[in-house]
């Protein structure tokens, strides 16, 4: 008797059809459900009453040849599959699933070859074109789109940016990340032509919010965020660091938690947010219509911009903490927060050396300065903020974190820029992180430094936290370089906890212990006020053994792996 077997993958939310055994073919459904109830299903079983033997009269050796004179090829490698396929007449045929490709042609089929009469059933094209702002580069509509072809990186995204382990789609939903507009997660958009095309164009005379311009947006916002989940995992944002991922791969961290995309985001206007719970919770990006109508989702640095926050928290936080205020709670480390989002577009922006000005969302303001006070720059006539100006905007308004971050975001400019002029430029640096060059070396440090810092980290561990992961990458190759970048904008060695800018650099090549001092400001309303808690230790919300927290409250962590006994509780 033919039944279906329902079954249910460990942490994931499909169900797929089977008869004796052998995989059919798009036959699956979709649950959801909230509080432990069912709240929607959707499904494509079919009929089993017409269905072929499961055992296969040409085998696979055979079958392989037929595949690649049909998709002119050779086989990929990629294992094989057997699997039920439902013909146009309602049959359902056993086929050998091959995949195919031509390299001089740049194409790759998946090949379906009928196991009983090895006819061709089906010839999927699997590379998947997107119209689109391309990353690298600074242009803005109207001008700038480019048509890539099949941009997932397979290291990154094995299954590609459409398959949830065994459910694909063919809509701006993936393992990495679901774009939709406002707050209707069933409203993303559908391929534009067979064989995940999604080629839509954008019209700069009409309101963002018509279908047209619509469509356009949600590509590109899901192009953004696919392509900043892959390059930030080559570099080490990973499952078991805390990414974001519906589908971990048995990697390691917790699944279910890939990053929700809300375009034209309605009840709000002229700001962008990213909400970054605990790892196994989905990120939340929302991207809000900028007046007069301008739809930051075609702004890729404010795209890079929200979610570099994901990525900040879940690394300095350890994955585990609940809100973002665990990590980088108090106004100096959310400032900090802002710098970090503001470089990593800045970084995604640079295409060669040496590194240029970069101005934050000039398109989605209209504004050619962008929305901070300068351009980040080398040059201080350009940009003249420096380590003291901390002080300044630590007593202004709830706006004051968007001040604070540009200092560090400027500071990192100069860091990116003076690698990039001793060792070069890759063009290749989002999907090679293996060369020597100066923007591959800064992404390293950058994620590198955000694992090695404490929670709620202040400028001075955080420039302790690059000095330390220059050493753990690079042996400390870069102190020097790194040391005279950060005392040229007040960072050096003297720089105080008051903000007192410092000039000096060490006059040895390791790196230095930071005391942390205690603090003269007084506590700033609505953000929290970390006492000091141990002299030249690091105070962070992470794992230690327990009898360590249940005396003081928090764990502790030494800088640069000094010993435990070494310090000095009061």
């Amino acid at each position: 008797m033919n039944t279906y077997t329902c079954i249910y993958p460990q942490n994931d939310k499909d169900v797929s059809t089977a008869e004796n055994k052998t995989a059919l073919s798009y036959a699956v459904a979709n649950i959801a459900w909230k509080n432990d109830r069912v709240v929607a299903f959707g499904q494509s079983f079919v009929d089993l009453t017409p269905v072929a033997s499961s055992i296969a009269t040409i085998d696979i050796t055979t079958a392989i040849p037929m595949a690649e004179q049909h998709a002119v090829g050779t086989h990929t490698g990629h294992p094989t599959d057997l699997e039920y396929l439902m013909k146009p007449d309602g049959h359902l045929a056993l086929a050998h699933v091959i995949q195919v490709q031509n390299e001089d042609a740049g194409a790759r089929h998946e090949v379906f070859i009928d196991a009983h009469t090895g006819e061709l059933l089906l010839l999927n094209d699997l590379w998947e074109q997107y119209t689109v702002l391309p990353i690298p580069g600074d242009e803005v509509p109207p001008n700038g789109f480019k048509t890539l072809t099949d941009p997932a990186d397979t290291t990154a995204s094995p299954s590609g940016w459409h398959t949830v382990k065994t459910s694909s789609t063919t809509t701006t939903a993936g393992n990495n990340c679901m774009v939709f507009k406002w707050d209707y997660e069933g409203s993303t958009t559908e391929q534009s032509s067979a064989t995940l095309n999604f080629n839509y164009a954008f019209d700069a005379s009409k309101e963002p919010t018509e279908d047209v311009n619509l469509n356009a947006a949600r590509v590109n916002a899901f192009y953004v965020a696919n392509t900043f989940h892959d390059f930030t995992y080559r570099y080490g944002f990973t499952e078991d660091a805390f990414n974001f991922q519906e589908y971990n791969f048995n990697r390691g961290g917790k699944e279910g938690d890939r990053v929700l995309v809300h375009v034209q985001f309605a009840n709000r206007k002229n700001t962008s947010s990213f909400w970054s719970p605990a790892d196994g919770q989905n990120g939340d990006c929302r991207l809000y219509v900028i007046s007069p109508k301008r739809d930051p989702s075609f702004d890729n640095g404010i795209i890079i911009h929200e979610l570099t926050h994901g990525l900040t928290h879940r690394m300095t936080g350890g994955g585990t903490a609940t809100e973002w205020a665990r990590s980088l709670g108090t106004a100096e480390a959310a400032g900090l927060g802002e710098g970090w989002s503001d470089a990593m577009a800045d970084w995604v922006a640079q295409s060669s050396a040496p590194i240029k000005d970069y101005v934050h969302a000039a398109y989605a303001t209209g504004k050619a300065q962008g929305n901070r006070e300068c351009p980040y720059s080398t040059s201080e006539d350009t940009n003249p903020f420096r380590y003291w100006n901390v002080w300044e905007y630590m007593t202004k308004d709830e706006e004051r974190v968007h001040h604070i971050g540009p200092i560090w975001a400027n500071i990192l400019h100069n860091i990116h820029a003076a690698l990039v002029e001793k060792y070069g430029f890759s063009t290749s640096a989002m999907t090679n992180p293996d060369g020597t060059e100066g923007n591959i070396m800064f992404l390293h440090l950058f994620i590198d430094a955000l694992a090695l810092q404490p929670a709620q980290p202040t400028f001075l561990w955080a420039r302790q936290a690059w000095l330390q992961a220059d050493y753990n990458r690079y042996n400390g190759a870069n102190q020097a370089l790194l040391w005279n970048v950060f005392a040229s904008r007040g960072l050096g060695v003297d720089a105080t906890a008051d903000y007192e800018d410092g000039l000096l650099v060490p006059s040895h090549s390791k790196a230095i212990i930071i005391e942390r001092p205690e603090t003269k400001l007084p506590p700033i309303k609505g953000w929290p006020d970390l006492c000091p808690v141990a002299s030249g230790c690091i105070v962070s919300i992470s794992v230690l053994p327990q009898t360590v927290v249940t005396i003081f409250g928090v764990s502790i962590r030494t800088p640069f792996s000094r010993p435990l006994s070494d310090i000095n509780f009061f």
